[in-house]
């Protein structure tokens, strides 16, 4: 149902801030603030968080918002906004059907005609002739009946099997629509409006209100594009997101911030409190809570003395109600109550009499649905944990708990002052007259929150990696230039953020010991205050395509390479010579000399630079040692991941337009001549 009376004000969503799962939206409205200060915001989403609503006046009105809730109203749908999609489905479903059915029809019109076959009379017993002969024209009449028939049942089949094939295919196409469809568009024969319900104080004229909440079903992931120019050092990064959301609303013209921080989490600081010895203690601080007023109790005496209300007339009771369990419409107490007679010493005592006077056997056929709820819900251990009375003994009812000691601990839920309830003298007498929190049973709510998370369970595109595991402990927050739209369908939108601008430098590297190819790698460095996510990046030299690759995390003032492949134009060849020998005054040490040579070429234009790298054996043994005869150097990063092994060795070589270079190294390890290497000396 429609509030009635408070003024409704239209709203505009102007900003989503995403997070790793979840968004935070903000909606502005504009009008008159009445005179008691309520108004109905309008056009939240079915899947906002009640107790995420806040709501504050901006600009220099004067007015102040004092409480806001949530409302959730709903009225019959028009026959206008009926989903289109799902009727387009529908009906593809029921042409399906019918084609499918003359389809089934046709074949087995089609086996029947089939099977005919010409059947001579029966030779009655006085005819002489015992072979009946058949005319030939009646065969051949009966042949051409069966094959024009046929050659037309086939030609109607063959139609009849292309009209089911494209409407199967426009059916498939109006389910996949209707699965990728807008989920903010009313669905059914109820329009749901979820409002804020604002109350004002103070200010006149027009204000401005924004409304903020928070709402599941949207997830992201970064994407990039990298430019750059051979004759260049720097390139460009533009920063892409993929966006999916299904919160209910379409989110049109709005600006977008992604964030890496996960919604779900509490951000309150934690306080600790002092601790003071001495008799003289700081006064606790106020928790909201007030006792109840004196004299509770007996504000309801007059209701009470009243007796009770009378009860409704009787519905009739169906055989339909009796079938699915309906309960039984109270009898009205008519048998006066009557006192238990003494059970006789050593007897059984009789059956005690039910609440309300009836006796046992009337009151059991009422009481048989809750007793049997009771007993299924009661806990097997206080059955089992109870003492056992004696033979006829009546066992006393078990003592109600003990109360808490100490001033009550209200929850959260109980301190929400505009989510109490007042309770009036139907309750029990331990909630009448009393504030508690109104229970919810808004189940419509609950599924379209659990559809609305299921966008999490997308497959990711090809390198895409999580914000929340490749931002580590750190949060970051990317604001997108422009505004854009995303639908709430649960697919996979592409966002442009922005333009980052990194440091290039196109650096060639190759391991000959393991493969003699040489390949191209970019390092990019970061000299941004922001952090760049790991994500797919897609790179454009000279504007043509070249790869795309997985770009790594990169800290603000990072650098890390990525590879682009073989580079086919610059080759690489290495040899290896291998010789033993002895040395040391009586021969007793074993020389291994290995050597180590390298060809590079380079046939580009341009002159590049080449990372050769090689592999040093390590021993942390003393009688071994191990000579190195070269000019590399070991590279400065050696704890990277380019550089795990504390043995790799590197040579940088510059290479010109169309020249070559040669590289010569090698090492030798001495060990006495009594050992030898595990795998023999004589090894690569």
């Amino acid at each position: 149902m429609k509030s009635e009376g408070v003024p409704r004000w239209a709203s505009a969503l102007d900003a989503v801030v995403v997070y790793a799962q979840g968004a935070l939206c903000s909606r502005l409205a504009r009008g008159t603030v009445p005179s008691d200060g309520r108004v109905l915001v309008t056009g939240l989403p079915r899947t906002v968080d009640p107790g995420s609503v806040r709501a504050r006046v901006t600009g220099d009105s004067g007015a102040r918002v004092t409480s806001v809730r949530v409302e959730v109203e709903a009225e019959p749908a028009d026959e206008d906004s009926a989903d289109e999609l799902r009727q387009e489905r529908e009906r593809l479903e029921d042409a399906c059907a019918a084609a499918r059915e003359r389809h089934e029809r046709l074949l087995v019109r089609i086996k029947e005609i089939s099977e005919l076959r010409p059947v001579p009379p029966p030779r009655k017993r006085d005819d002489p002739d015992q072979h009946r002969r058949t005319p030939a024209e009646a065969w051949l009449t009966l042949a051409d009946f069966v094959d024009e028939r046929l050659t037309r049942l086939h030609e109607h089949l063959a139609e009849s099997g292309e009209e089911l094939r494209r409407l199967e295919h426009d059916l498939a196409i109006a389910v996949d629509r209707c699965a990728r469809a807008s989920t903010s568009g009313p669905s059914g024969q109820v329009l749901t409006t979820v409002c804020a319900a604002v109350t004002l104080d103070g200010g006149t004229g027009e204000v401005d209100l924004e409304i903020e909440y928070g709402v599941p079903g949207a997830v992201w992931v970064p994407a990039y594009r990298l430019t750059c120019r051979q004759a260049d050092g720097s390139g460009t990064l533009v920063l892409r997101a993929a966006v999916a959301q299904r919160t209910g609303e379409d989110w049109t013209g709005v600006r977008v911030a992604l964030a890496t921080a996960d919604l779900g989490r509490g951000t309150e600081l934690p306080r600790l409190r002092s601790l003071r010895i001495g008799r003289r203690q700081p006064a606790p601080e106020p928790s909201g809570w007030r006792e109840p007023p004196a004299g509770l109790a007996d504000l309801f005496t007059a209701y009470d003395a009243a007796g009770p209300r009378p009860a409704p007339p009787a519905a009739p009771i169906s055989v339909a109600a009796e079938a699915y369990g309906a309960a039984l419409p109270p009898a009205p107490p008519s048998v006066a109550p009557v006192p238990p007679a003494p059970p006789a010493y050593g007897g059984r005592p009789p059956a005690p009499a039910a609440p309300g006077g009836l006796p046992a056997p009337v009151a059991s056929a009422q009481a048989a649905q809750p007793r049997r709820a009771a007993l299924h819900s009661a806990p097997q251990a206080a059955l089992a944990a109870a003492p056992a009375a004696p033979p006829g003994v009546i066992a006393p009812p078990p003592a109600p708990p003990a109360p808490p000691v100490g001033p009550p601990q209200p929850s959260n839920a109980q301190l929400d002052y505009t989510a109490l309830v007042l309770n009036g003298p139907e309750e029990p007498a331990a909630r009448r007259g009393r504030l508690f929190p109104a229970p919810s049973f808004d189940a419509v709510a609950v599924e379209h929150r659990r559809r609305a998370e299921a966008v999490a369970a997308l497959p990711l595109p090809a390198h895409a990696v999580r914000p929340r595991a490749s931002a580590g402990s750190f949060d970051h927050r990317y604001d997108a230039v422009a505004r854009v739209d995303v639908p709430s369908d649960g697919t996979w939108h592409t966002v442009t953020v922005g333009r980052i601008p990194v440091g290039l430098r196109t650096e060639y590297v190759c391991v000959p010991a393991v493969e003699q190819r040489v390949y191209a790698t970019l390092v990019l460095s970061n000299a941004t205050d922001q952090a760049l996510l790991a994500g797919p990046v897609e790179v454009r030299v000279d504007d043509d395509f070249v790869v795309s690759a997985a770009l790594p995390t990169l800290a603000p003032g990072g650098a890390r390479r990525m590879g682009l492949g073989p580079a086919e134009s610059i080759r690489v060849t290495r040899r290896t010579s291998r010789k033993e020998s002895t040395a040391g005054l009586r021969n007793n040490v074993t020389v291994l000399a290995h050597g180590v040579h390298v060809e590079l070429a380079n046939t580009l234009g341009e002159p590049v630079t080449v990372e050769v790298r090689e592999q040093v054996p390590t021993t942390a043994e003393a009688d071994i040692r191990i000579d190195e005869q070269a000019d590399w150097t070991a590279p400065e990063d050696t704890a990277s991941a380019d550089h795990p092994d504390p043995g790799t060795r590197v040579w940088r070589v510059d290479l010109p337009a169309g020249g070559t270079a040669t590289l010569n190294g090698g090492y030798e390890i001495r060990i006495p001549a009594a050992k030898a290497l595990v795998g023999g000396n004589r090894r690569s």
